[in-house]
């Protein structure tokens, strides 16, 4: 009768327990995908303005002003193009042929091919020169001059290669410049057949383009940046296209419109971890998606990506139409094909932030983290891990408790029938100090006088604890030295990155500043003492140095020898990081005085500052560094080499950055290999 009510009371006891766990964990579950989710906004908004700055640099590169302008004027050169009748035979044929069919697979209906074909004489000269000619859509991507004779293609062989390149650079799926008073595309980087059409009067006049055209002209003003959410996209066949727009000034006036067409890879990569799932702790089922205004999804599904066919079958269980589901499988997208309807959806979209069980878009109960995106795309993002994997170690541990409850009091009771209880109380202490050493605590030790077995299960538990202390502590002891290490090598962001198993990493920054010095007179300073005071002085300087660009803000690269390489606005976005490193190098020249007045020494720091983009990534397998390349930093260099003792050599960006707060005096203009004609500042201090 006692065993029953003591079994009876355990039960309850491991129910009760059971519940409180599940809430325990439900809330630190919630917590997980809560902190996730912010994390993945934060990472879309930092996207968002790093491709908002990339269109905007873009659009004021004199290249890309002089590319618009001779675009435009050779494009209206061939509005009296005479067209063979071959060639309209050929651009029917291939709108008949090439076109209408892809489109009419992802469309609703029968298109019509001459609802699409090129109109003007201008339009149909273009189209045939660079789209009809080749049907191969990356080999006309290749082509800077069909040899056609016209001035549109000799000005198409020399500012193509550049946008060419800029589009593959940054993944874009396409890059148009437009005439905003015509409305014409004058330049399309895939030619496509939206290329050389009209955005205003053309059959693609209400096209995911044509509202980031108009909204940019409507708008008129500079540093304005459009965007167009994700729409089916007829000159993609109704693929999904999202466009970001801005004007393009001179002297005051637009010029011309730039468009991009998005690339959904990197917003994919982060809304996935780059299929990363379970090492952002989203176990087998969890993931992060976007979902727009019109409750489709903005990035592709997991379960698409990872189990298709049971992810289908879960469509088909949710009543899907087959005509959807064989379109998500043909595209192998959920974007703009998978509807998210979901309470969490309903929630986010009318602005709440919030944590919920709910039934997914497969119909299956699922712990959602929700919130909405700020800024112009209106969308939400979720976080959501399946129900029955969240509570499964909770639902284990519940069915492990009633077992062994069961059985340690069955061996319990039968035990204290038996033994006495001397024999009891080393099993308690034992016990206990098992329970301890299970909560992590490494310093229990378990006292037993006895001179039997027990005493020596005592003793072997006691050095079994003071090991595993001590290997512990020494693995704790690597992993310190190994991060400091790291650390002192790298930078922060670029340590965490290898430190998670990244083996090649390589990054593109729109914008940083970079600095070289390097000391004057060193050199022949170090032939008058030894090596041993040659280092320590030097030592002394650069460790100098390394404390002043911890003040303002700057990381530095390397060194070599008596050179010294720094950087700001590269691990860190920094808006005034071409400030930050010439108060940097200003503080320089003034350490290398004061040296001189304490060491009798006669150093000059020869200092060169330059602005722009740079690509950073890690040189090296067994010894590694982290460097910087690009013309920002080869001009960076010049300026340093071709500069003056206890001065400041800069480019001409930076002098119109800072010219406010530094007093410049203009230097004779210099040359780097082909570039020539670059204007340089100094800096006096």
């Amino acid at each position: 009768m006692l065993l029953a009510v003591s079994i009876s009371s355990i039960l309850v006891i491991a129910l009760i327990g059971y519940e409180s766990g599940k809430t325990a964990l439900r809330r630190s579950i919630f917590n997980q995908l809560t902190s996730l989710r912010e994390a993945k906004i934060q990472e879309l908004q930092d996207l968002s303005q790093r491709t908002d700055r990339q269109i905007h640099v873009l659009s004021i590169n004199p290249t890309l002003i002089q590319a618009a302008q001779a675009f435009k004027g050779s494009y209206n050169e061939l509005t009296k193009a005479s067209i063979p009748p071959q060639w309209n035979i050929a651009i029917s044929q291939y709108y008949e042929k090439e076109f209408i069919p892809k489109l009419a697979e992802n469309s609703q209906g029968e298109p019509n091919a001459a609802t699409y074909q090129p109109s003007t004489p201008q339009d149909r000269y273009l189209q045939y020169q660079y789209t009809i000619k080749s049907s191969d859509f990356e080999e006309k991507v290749l082509i800077d001059n069909p040899q056609d004779g016209s001035t549109f293609s000799k000005v198409h062989q020399q500012f193509h290669p550049f946008l060419r390149e800029y589009v593959e650079t940054y993944e874009l799926e396409d890059l148009f410049i437009i005439d905003p008073e015509t409305g014409n595309v004058v330049y399309t980087t895939y030619k496509g057949t939206d290329f050389a059409t009209n955005l205003k009067t053309g059959p693609f006049s209400e096209s995911v383009l044509a509202k980031a055209f108009r909204k940019v002209v409507e708008e008129g003003e500079d540093q304005f940046v459009a965007f167009v959410d994700f729409e089916p996209y007829r000159p993609s066949h109704n693929d999904p296209a999202a466009i970001q727009a801005t004007p393009v000034f001179k002297d005051g006036k637009m010029i011309a419109v730039l468009a991009l067409q998005a690339s959904s890879v990197e917003l994919n990569n982060i809304m996935t971890s780059r299929a990363r799932w379970k090492e952002v702790g989203l176990g087998d089922s969890g993931e992060t998606y976007v979902v727009g205004p019109d409750y489709f999804m903005r990035s592709d599904s997991r379960f698409l990506t990872e189990e298709p066919e049971k992810y289908f079958a879960a469509l088909e269980t949710q009543g899907v139409p087959k005509s959807e589901i064989e379109r998500i499988r043909e595209l192998e997208s959920t974007i703009l094909n998978q509807e998210v309807k979901t309470e969490a959806v309903e929630a986010a979209l009318q602005g709440q932030r919030g944590t919920r069980i709910v039934d997914d878009y497969r119909g299956i109960p699922v712990l959602s983290a929700y919130g909405p995106l700020e800024g112009d795309h209106n969308w939400v993002l979720l976080a959501e891990i399946d129900e029955s994997e969240a509570f499964a170690p909770i639902q284990a541990f519940q069915r492990r408790v009633l077992i062994t409850t069961v059985l340690i009091v069955l061996v319990v009771t039968l035990a204290a029938l038996l033994l006495s209880h001397l024999f009891v109380r080393p099993i308690r202490l034992l016990n206990q100090g098992f329970d301890r050493f299970s909560k992590g605590n490494t310093d229990v030790k378990v006292e037993i006088d006895s001179k039997d077995e027990f005493h020596e299960l005592a003793q072997s538990f006691n050095q079994m604890v003071q090991v595993l202390q001590k290997k512990t502590q020494q693995l704790q002891e690597t992993s310190q030295e190994n991060e400091e290490l790291l650390l002192s090598i790298l930078p922060g962001p670029v340590a965490q990155r290898i430190k998670k198993g990244e083996d090649k990493i390589a990054d593109s920054f729109p914008n940083v500043t970079v600095l070289f010095a390097d000391l004057l007179g060193f050199s022949d300073f170090a032939e008058t003492v030894s090596a041993d005071e040659t280092v320590a002085l030097l030592n002394e300087l650069v460790s100098a140095f390394d404390e002043a660009a911890d003040r303002h803000g700057v990381e530095k690269v390397k060194t070599i020898g008596s050179g010294y390489m720094a950087v700001s606005g590269l691990s860190v976005p920094r808006l005034d990081h071409t400030k930050r490193v010439v108060d940097f190098a200003t503080e320089m020249v003034q350490i290398v005085q004061r040296f001189n007045q304490t060491r009798q020494t006669q150093l000059q720091a020869r200092i060169g500052v330059n602005s722009g983009p740079v690509v950073a990534g890690i040189v090296g397998r067994s010894k590694f560094i982290y460097d910087l390349w690009g013309d920002t930093v080869n001009i960076a260099h010049h300026m340093q080499t071709e500069g003056q003792g206890d001065s400041i050599q800069v480019t001409a960006s930076i002098h119109d950055q800072l010219k406010d707060f530094y007093e410049f005096r203009h230097v004779n203009e210099t040359s780097l290999g082909k570039k020539e004609g670059l204007e340089t500042w100094l800096i006096k201090v």
